[in-house]
């Protein structure tokens, strides 16, 4: 076809799709908008409906972030019919939508919202009359709709929060409550880093942190602190509740808040802000658990799976690894004066065969892990109750119902605008707890008994203390209602497991293969540098508390804070930092002048400084040697601690002027020790080889000279003849 013509028909296509829409595949399936709206959640009241209660309050604040103005943004609560069984409830806390009708009519927020622009949102729904009537004990679905009109387009949903709500009695009816099952519950309460903190903590030298949001975190409004002051307070105000709580603790983070107390510095070379509030902390957390149910979690909460194979210089698991992350309760002890439950641990991630074999190896007796993941005979059959795993471990369930409703769900495709209400902070607990009532009794039919339940936040729960006092205000409502027990761990581990079982995770990504593949790396990094230390009569230290905070910084390097698809560069950071902040303790030390070689083979004047307290065994490597010959460098040499050296190296230059080389140091097994230093050199004469093959080469080129005038000659007299 010629170009004309395939210009025209291109043009007549396009104008037919103007005229007549495109086709019915992009008709169909659009491609998702983001959302033009953010809603914000303020408040919710009440948190559980009862017979006393006479309206539901919303309040919160819609912000137009998408870069067109909203025209008339207006906002109702929505609710949904009464969730009968765990199918329906996991679809609504994974973000599924449901059918729902309308509480109130629309309420106007403002008359148009430019970009940037926010309003205030308030929404009471009576539950007097027929409204409140039509509620039975049981889970409700609410949702918070915003509709509005983007510019250039048409009326729709923007924005959404969907949250769950349990009704405990009849609005207005206190005879139609909730049937009694007293349910045992009890409730893990992590105390647990948001990431590793530590950038350096080399043996002898204060603490360097990444940053200083570990300060904000124990100070009042801060993550930490909320979750023990909430603690606190349970304890004081509902005794029942705060006995229930047991609480699993990261002994990384309690040796970096307690390391902070004596002072710290953050990256930068910048004095931290934090050690008051470090102090603080740590003695309201030790008033906290002191008496109390402890647990401990893996060292920086690490992912034993992950751990499991890091290797060390022979090929195998390090297991000395395994043994740090799994020597909590010491640290527990040491900083807080409390020992932990004997043979209890709260893996993250889902350990695997080795795994569990290190746990049951290291002492303890029984894991505390999602139920969910727990299998018994094919893969389809769940685990209810507690179960023996492989080594003889007692597996533990937690309710992985409850655990989803306060992790809260990521917005789908088909539900862009809609955002879960434990993902929103100011109501972040709702649907957990609401998951517990329903697992509770609410959601069971009427003369069905109802199990134990352990509830496992997520690992680290980021709520206000308002939440958090919402939370535990809720599980006492639900006690006084006859709904649940208080009960302990301890009640819960007296009961016999209920057979066998093994855990599976479909979901783990390789993320952690190429992890432990860098950890790997370091690691027998560091089994080089140990392998070279000696210990210094002097000052008595021992190499393994030198290379103690790189193995604690490879344990820091598994850690679940990092995800399922960690960045290797990310999880393997600490490790590295740490491992350069003993390499550049022995360096060589660049020359200030350039140096002039006395001859053609003279000795090379190398300073080596080693910093650290114990003495090391190096080689002096040299590169980039154009113009120069040297020994061999693989001599093993011995630098005593905290001084200087300088060794001499033999080198011949090649040829006279300005010369360069490039010197470093190695361990004897190849790993590099500080940065290398570029030498400048000068020579006016040749070394004493290059002589030889000089007049070895004049000689050559004498005798082949006299050849060709003897040749000459002997031809010029046989001419003559």
């Amino acid at each position: 076809m010629k170009r004309p013509a395939a210009f025209l028909l291109s043009l007549l296509i396009v104008a037919a799709t103007a005229l007549f829409g495109a086709p019915a595949d992009a008709q169909e399936n659009p491609s998702p908008e983001p959302a033009r709206l953010r809603l914000d959640l303020g408040q919710l009241a009440p948190r559980l409906i009862t017979s006393s209660d006479q309206a539901i309050t919303v309040t919160g604040t819609v912000t137009n972030t998408g870069s067109r103005r909203i025209v008339k943004p207006m906002a109702r609560l929505q609710i949904g019919e009464r969730l009968a069984s765990p199918r329906a409830m996991d679809s609504v806390l994974a973000g599924n939508p449901v059918q729902d009708t309308p509480l109130t009519d629309f309420t106007s927020l403002a008359e148009e919202l430019e970009p940037g622009q926010s309003a205030r949102m308030n929404i009471t729904v009576p539950l007097t009359g027929p409204r409140g009537a039509a509620l039975r004990p049981g889970v409700y679905p609410l949702l918070v709709n915003v509709n509005g009109t983007p510019e250039y387009g048409g009326p729709a949903r923007l924005a959404a929060v969907s949250l769950l709500m349990p009704v405990l009695s009849t609005p207005g009816h206190a005879n139609n409550q909730a049937t009694p099952r007293h349910s045992k519950l009890a409730v893990l309460w992590p105390i647990t880093d948001s990431t590793p903190h530590i950038q350096t903590a080399p043996f002898g030298v204060p603490m360097t942190l990444t940053d200083d949001s570990l300060a904000d975190e124990l100070s009042p409004g801060g993550r930490l602190y909320s979750l023990v002051s909430a603690a606190r307070a349970a304890q004081e105000t509902n005794p029942k509740i705060g006995g229930s709580l047991c609480f699993a603790l990261d002994p990384d983070l309690l040796r970096t808040v307690d390391a902070m107390r004596n002072g710290y510095r953050v990256s930068g070379g910048v004095a931290g802000k934090g050690a008051d509030a470090a102090s603080n902390w740590l003695a309201a957390l030790r008033a906290l658990v002191t008496g109390r149910c402890v647990v401990p979690l893996p060292f920086a909460d690490a992912d034993l799976t992950t751990l499991g194979k890091i290797r060390g210089a022979d090929g195998n698991p390090d297991a000395g690894l395994m043994t740090t992350a799994l020597n909590g309760t010491a640290t527990i002890r040491e900083v807080l004066g409390v020992e932990s439950k004997t043979g209890v641990l709260w893996p993250g991630g889902t350990p695997d065969e080795k795994a569990l074999s290190a746990i049951s190896s290291g002492g303890f007796q029984t894991v505390l892990t999602d139920g969910a993941k727990l299998r018994a005979g094919g893969d389809d059959e769940t685990v209810t109750g507690a179960a023996t795993l492989s080594d003889g471990l007692r597996a533990q369930p937690t309710n992985s119902m409850a655990t989803a409703g306060l992790t809260g769900f990521t917005p789908s495709a088909q539900t862009p605008t809609t955002y879960s209400g434990a993902s929103q902070r100011a109501v972040s607990t709702q649907n957990g707890l609401a998951a517990i009532a329903f697992e509770a009794g609410l959601g069971r039919a009427e003369g069905a008994t109802s199990g134990s339940l352990l509830v496992a936040p997520p690992r680290r729960w980021d709520a206000t203390t308002d939440e958090l006092n919402a939370f535990l205000s809720g599980l006492g409502k639900l006690t006084n209602a006859g709904v649940t027990a208080g009960s302990t761990l301890d009640d819960l581990l007296g009961s016999a497991p209920e057979g066998s079982a093994s855990l599976v995770d479909n979901t783990r990504s390789d993320g952690g293969a190429a992890v432990a593949d860098q950890l790997s790396g370091l690691d027998q990094d560091v089994a080089s540098l140990l392998s070279a230390m000696q210990i210094d009569p002097r000052n008595r230290v021992e190499p393994k508390a030198i290379i103690g905070p790189v193995r604690d910084a490879l344990v820091r390097g598994s850690s679940t804070a990092f995800g399922p698809s960690a960045s290797v560069p990310s999880a393997s950071a600490n490790a590295t930092a740490e491992l350069a902040a003993i390499r550049d303790q022995v360096t060589v030390e660049q020359p200030k002048q350039t140096i002039a070689l006395a001859s053609g083979s003279s000795p090379l004047p190398v300073y080596v400084h080693n910093d650290l307290p114990v003495g090391i065994t190096a080689q002096i490597a040299l590169k980039n040697t154009m113009g120069i010959r040297p020994e061999q460098t693989n001599k093993e040499l011995l630098f005593p601690a905290k001084g200087g050296q300088t060794r001499y190296v033999q080198i011949e230059a090649l040829r006279a002027g300005h010369l360069s080389v490039d010197v470093s140091l190695t361990t004897p097994s190849g790993t590099d020790l500080g940065a290398t230093a570029r030498f400048e050199l000068t020579s006016t004469e040749y070394g004493p080889i290059t002589i030889i093959i000089t007049v070895v080469a004049g000689c050559a080129l004498l005798l082949l000279a006299s050849r060709r005038i003897y040749r000459r000659v002997k031809e010029s007299r046989g001419g003559a003849a």
